[in-house]
Formats: structure tokens, sequence, C-alpha cells
């Protein structure tokens, strides 16, 4: 499954002219496999070891990169540092107040919310985003 969505991102960048560097390769790759919508400093954290001379300002440039590609979509929820999805097709999430954690859901999208706010309040309305707080399974185990 993710070897195919590796594949697909992989010709995205060659299709966006932007080179794929060994790094790019890996930050891509730990996205895809990472059902955990990562920070940037869980990546540089997770690939230092495999590229000991990449920066984790390299980790922004390249999910800056990937972000304006539209490959990734940046996930800004207060003052937390950004987390980073790679699922782009429309989902919502499911945030956990104490941990922090965030879990896609799918559900029939939501556009009669955008059609109603723009009749409402006269926007031309680009997107939306849902979430819902809770507790996750491991954090209301541990209680």
């Amino acid at each position: 499954m993710s070897d195919h969505r590796l594949r697909e991102a992989l010709d995205t960048l060659k299709d966006s002219g932007v080179r794929i560097t060994p790094q790019r390769h890996a930050v891509l790759e730990f996205l895809i496999d990472s059902m955990s919508h990562p920070t940037a400093d869980d990546i540089y954290k997770a690939l230092e070891n495999k590229f000991p001379n990449m920066s984790v300002a390299t980790v922004y440039n390249n999910l800056r990169v990937f972000r304006e590609i539209g490959l990734v979509r940046e996930l800004t929820y207060g003052d937390s540092s950004s987390r980073f999805d790679c699922n782009t097709s429309e989902h919502y999430h499911a945030i956990c107040n104490n941990c922090g954690k965030i879990v896609d859901f799918h559900y029939p999208s939501l556009d009669e919310v955008e059609s109603l706010a723009e009749q409402v309040t006269g926007f031309d309305v680009s997107n939306h985003r849902m979430e819902v707080y809770g507790i996750c399974e491991e954090c209301k185990s541990k209680h």
C-alpha cells in the first residue's frame, strides 16, 4: 500500500521539477509510513542516524516544498508545533487532549457547511477543517 503511495508521491515531485534527493525520499517515505502526523522534529529524530549531516532546517525546507506542491498538509493546532499529514484525501481529525495524537477519520465531506457559510457570511469559502477532541485509547487505558 505505502509503496504505491510513495511511487505516486515521487512521480508528483518529478512532475513538479523537484529534485529527488536521498533526504527528500526518506522524509517522504517516513511521512507516508507514519500514521501519527509527525512534527518536523519527529521526522528529524527518526532520520538523523541515517543522515547525520541533515539538519532540522533541511527537514523543514523539504516539508515546505512538499506542502507547496500539495503532497503534504501542514496541521497547526493552537501553539504546539505543526504536524504534517501526507494523506491529502478529504478526511477529518480526532485529537487527543492528553498526548496530542491525531487520528484520521473519514466522513462524507461536509460541503453543505461551506455553502451555508457562504450564504451567511458572503465569503468565498475555499476549504474547511473539522476536529473532534477527546482522550485516545492509549491514554484512557493508562488511567
